[in-house]
């Protein structure tokens, strides 16, 4: 298990096509708040004829945003780039020149064996280039994955690919709808894509392979307006954090703060995470009641949890819940 904050930390990842200007305007007036991450992407959102141009505009915006910012004390998420291929990592890096700064990662669709090797090459590269750790999260969204007899051997030899790289792995990502596409599915804004068998089974398979050495970030929820669209969000969050996720994709800023407010902690988990976390090791006993007498605490049982826990409540946040 991820042992920093900063794996934990992505929360809300905001999904913006690469050539949308206002994001300037956006970041510079904060208008999105101080707790979300920022995606530019190259790849879906843009026209295929039209990526060089999507490529300058971003260029231009994120430069535009260095300025402000050595004049300005403003908040700055964290950036990554979405690519449709390797090469344009280390081309955009160029093109930025001191702007280049502000770019976190670069996030890879479509990951697969395939171009594994290629595309942790170019971000390790342009790590040694620029002498600071450049982040990568790779999305698992290939529609090979369906194939039940070659499923297993796919996620496990994409982890074998990554494990050169693994500390500049901040996330695996999962592109929920990319896989319901090759079904037809499309979920109703009070239905969750955990209830959708051939998709959670997938899910649940990324999760044996990856969850106990990477966090994997829960599918991105298309409803952003309309009755019900945040509640429909929270419960799918619920099961996101069920089954093994952190964090979500976004694509309205709308969506922002019900994944924040989502991943607060309870109290009642930070209390008896911190009783794990400091329990004696001379103690007789390793298992004793939480503070409130409602559940077991188990030290050699809840070690992982209560890491996990206490994380999660620096990077988000507590809940302080009203005990009957």
């Amino acid at each position: 298990m991820k042992d920093k904050k900063i794996y934990y930390s992505i929360g809300a990842l905001l999904y913006c096509p690469a050539n949308n200007e206002s994001i300037v305007r956006s970041i510079t007036k904060q208008k999105f708040g101080t707790q979300y991450s920022l995606a530019l992407c190259l790849e879906d959102t843009i026209n295929d004829e039209f990526v060089k141009e999507a490529e300058s505009i971003m260029i231009n915006s994120l430069q535009k945003i260095y300025e402000y910012k050595t004049e300005h004390d403003i908040f700055l998420p964290k950036i990554f780039i979405r690519v449709r291929e390797s090469v344009q990592i280390d081309d955009i890096m160029q093109r930025l020149e001191e702007a280049s700064s502000l770019v976190t990662g670069f996030i890879i669709p479509k990951f697969t064996p395939d171009i594994a090797d290629e595309c942790i090459d170019a971000v390790l590269d342009a790590g040694k280039k620029y002498g600071r750790t450049i982040y990568m999260m790779p999305i698992l969204e290939s529609g090979a994955m369906i194939d039940l007899r070659t499923r297993t051997d796919m996620l496990y030899a994409i982890k074998d690919k990554l494990a050169r790289a693994e500390e500049i792995v901040l996330n695996i990502r999962v592109g929920g709808n990319d896989l319901c596409k090759h079904f037809g599915f499309r979920r109703h804004n009070d239905e969750s894509i955990h209830n959708i068998k051939p998709v959670s089974n997938i899910f649940s398979d990324i999760i044996t392979v990856f969850g106990l050495d990477y966090v994997v970030s829960g599918p991105v929820w298309e409803y952003f307006n309309g009755e019900g669209w945040d509640e429909g969000m929270r419960k799918e969050i619920e099961g996101d954090m069920l089954c093994g996720f952190t964090g979500k994709t976004v694509i309205h800023p709308n969506q922002i703060a019900v994944v924040n407010d989502a991943y607060r902690v309870r109290r009642r988990d930070l209390e008896d995470a911190n009783a794990v976390l400091n329990w004696s090791k001379n103690s007789i006993s390793m298992v004793a009641g939480s503070q409130n007498n409602e559940r077991m605490n188990e030290y050699k049982t809840h070690i992982l949890w209560a890491r996990k826990t206490k994380m999660l409540a620096e990077v988000y946040g507590i809940i302080n819940e009203t005990l009957s």
